[in-house]
């Protein structure tokens, strides 16, 4: 079943720097779970991706975060410009569309852990011109605005005003590998969407990594969506497609509407994935197997693309408020 694929996360920016964190690795074509000549079989794609950065960057890869951060944007900036024939960066949910229209696919840039401009929310307003609209407010360390999934802690005084500031500027905030308590306390305090870009279901397979049912249930009210994440790590021990199918059908349980479902494939940030799924290529063999498990057709349509594209389209709603 092929259908429009818009995904909410990938580390692709980093796999094309390569293990050295300065290669120039090409879009077109590679060896990723990622390029743009396996994409362009898709009915449509749009793709998340992300700025990964983390302060330990500095201690195994001998390269400041900002350094990386700075590479992975000229990377991504650099392979869509060579390919301007088949890809756009987006702006908007306009932007999105216009480009599905023409044919193109669409990028859509996005920050996993703010380390990469020193966790300052005063840089948020330059990086939304610039494009970024989502952000996380970390990866697995505790930081100054957060603690983490493997850390534990919530919220400080700047991850407070992190959160406000994006949130003013109409940049989704991502609550994936965030502490329990740093998703609770951003909860309590949200004037908009919430979403886990590459988040599964703690109820399905325990790992601090996946929200449990309350989070899940939280996200919604907020009218946010969770991606659903490839890493076999967050998905079963040793995981088929079948398993993957098991995190969709139980968010579908807590949510039978269906819209509040995504995808966030978390692909090149991973190594392990259900065996079945390979790369980019293969999600509309994973749409088959939700269509065997009697998910229909117009609701995996909403969970591979419409939800995606609707929580940011409420994002820039609440923006204009």
């Amino acid at each position: 079943m092929n259908v429009p694929v818009f995904d909410l996360h990938c580390d692709t920016a980093l796999g094309l720097l390569g293990k050295s964190m300065n290669e120039a690795g090409e879009l077109k074509k590679n060896d990723l779970h990622i390029d743009l000549e396996r994409a362009s079989k898709l009915e449509a794609y749009c793709q998340c991706f992300a700025c990964f950065t983390t302060p330990s960057m500095q201690e195994w890869a001998k390269v400041h975060p900002v350094v990386v951060f700075e590479r992975e944007l000229a990377t991504i900036q650099r392979e869509i410009d060579k390919n301007s024939d088949r890809i756009a960066i987006a702006y908007s949910p306009a932007d999105i569309e216009e480009n599905r229209k023409m044919g193109k696919m669409s990028a859509v840039l996005t920050i996993e852990g703010p380390a990469g401009f020193g966790f300052d929310p005063a840089l948020l307003e330059d990086l939304h011109l610039i494009g970024f609209r989502i952000t996380s407010l970390g990866w697995n360390e505790k930081n100054p605005l957060t603690g983490s999934h493997m850390t534990g802690g919530g919220l400080t005084d700047q991850g407070r005003e992190f959160v406000k500031e994006a949130q003013r500027l109409g940049i989704l905030i991502d609550v994936s590998h965030i502490s329990d308590e740093g998703f609770w306390d951003i909860m309590e305090m949200t004037g908009a969407p919430v979403i886990a870009t590459h988040s599964n279901s703690r109820s399905v397979y325990g790992a601090s990594r996946n929200l449990t049912d309350d989070m899940f249930k939280a996200i919604v009210q907020t009218g946010g969506v969770a991606g659903y994440n490839f890493c076999a790590e967050f998905t079963a021990e040793k995981p088929t497609l079948e398993d993957s199918c098991d995190h969709i059908c139980h968010f579908l349980e807590i949510d039978p509407s269906g819209k509040h479902i995504a995808l966030g494939g978390d692909l090149d940030g991973i190594t392990n994935m259900p065996e079945g799924f390979r790369g980019v290529q293969d999600y509309p063999i994973f749409a088959d197997k939700l269509l065997a498990r009697g998910v229909s057709e117009s609701m995996i349509r909403d969970i591979f693309w419409n939800n995606a594209l609707g929580v940011m389209e409420r994002a820039v709603r609440n923006n204009q408020k």
